[in-house]
């Protein structure tokens, strides 16, 4: 929470798996720790309608109303919850009326309901009379993202809000499917529809599943590249203006394999495109944020090359190769700031492995 707060944001969705156990448990936790750490982070209920074993919507209130009456559940300014379920369209309108109606009878707790879909377009129409807002999942990949402005100008239209979806990339070996994101087309591309379209809330999707490569929480291989990369964004989003760029910053994010590499290891589910995805792609995206006009030198394996960037935000695509990336900015001759990517690419592998690696030279 230290981290997420730290980055900007101003609180955690909480994706409720269960309504025991372990892990209910440690949603418990979760709410009295961001009360703890800053009274004002707070933590949107999302209860997770592809996983929670029940039919019974008095059930399902008494988890909610377990969990949104502790101080750190998002309320909006008038005190109403905000639940906002995962895979809406689930469970009918009439069976989401008779939640809300036990949450407000049964506890005392007047609601903001504002469902997130997997499929928008056929659900929002039903659901309207009942919502506060709305949000959808949405595309991993960069070219699924022209929906975006059209699903904010219809909720807005119904006297809606809308929760726009920010995410890094999907890849999912259990699932035996990847999107391709473009590098950081896909992060960069949604955070530019949330600004420019005028979304009410941001979700991004995800913090922590790993499971789906989807994370912007610092990792090993990714550093905090995502997470920085974003708190530009977000400032533009909760300012109206752009942060200034102050000094030198590249970023280099890549593959470490090819992406049509067959894995020699026994693996028995092989990843492939979604539908509707961009074509799979090997690039080495070296992306510089410049406070002024420099050369931006860079080696991917044994192909050295260099390129004129402008100050400000740009981002240069040059074709992956066995071995590691780097970047060097070079100004009047000297280099300032540079930065190397330690995960090298290989065409031959044992383990398919197709999210991309990210790091930044802002950070040691």
């Amino acid at each position: 929470m230290r981290t997420a707060r730290a980055a900007g944001l101003d609180g955690f969705t909480l994706d409720m798996l269960s309504l025991s156990g372990q892990n209910r448990d440690r949603a418990q936790l979760l709410m009295e720790a961001a009360h703890s750490v800053d009274p004002a982070f707070k933590i949107m209920l999302m209860p997770d309608m592809t996983s929670l074993n029940t039919d019974d919507p008095g059930v399902l209130a008494d988890a909610v109303a377990a969990l949104g009456k502790a101080p750190a559940a998002h309320r909006l300014g008038d005190g109403r919850l905000v639940v906002s379920p995962f895979k809406a369209e689930a469970k009918s309108v009439a069976w989401w009326t008779q939640v809300l109606d036990l949450l407000r009878t049964r506890h005392g707790i007047r609601t903001a309901f504002v469902p997130t879909f997997l499929d928008f377009d056929a659900n929002n129409a039903r659901f309207a009379p009942i919502s506060h807002g709305f949000s959808e999942w949405g595309s991993r990949s960069y070219v699924g993202q022209d929906s975006a402005t059209r699903d904010v100008q219809r909720a807005h239209g119904m006297g809606k809000i809308w929760m726009q979806p920010v995410s890094v990339q999907d890849a999912r070996p259990n699932q035996g499917v990847y999107d391709e994101a473009g590098n950081t087309a896909t992060l960069r591309s949604t955070w530019t529809h949330a600004i420019d379209d005028g979304a009410d809330w941001v979700q991004l999707t995800t913090w922590n599943d790993y499971s789906e490569g989807s994370q912007f929480a610092p990792s090993l291989h990714n550093g905090y590249a995502y997470l920085d990369l974003s708190s530009y964004y977000l400032t533009k989003f909760k300012t109206g203006s752009w942060p200034k760029i102050v000094r030198d910053t590249l970023y280099v994010c890549a593959r470490t394999q090819f992406a049509g590499a067959d894995p020699t290891g026994a693996q028995s589910l092989v990843m492939s495109l979604r539908k509707g995805s961009a074509a799979s792609r090997d690039t080495v995206e070296v992306l510089s944020f410049l406070t002024a006009p420099a050369t931006v030198r860079t080696l991917v394996g044994a192909a050295e090359d260099t390129h004129e960037a402008p100050a400000g935000l740009h981002s240069e695509l040059l074709p992956l190769r066995p071995g590691t990336s780097s970047a060097a900015v070079v100004r009047d001759g000297k280099a300032a700031a540079e930065v190397k990517l330690p995960y090298a690419a290989d065409r031959t592998v044992q383990v398919q492995d197709l999210q991309y690696y990210a790091v930044t030279s802002g950070r040691d």
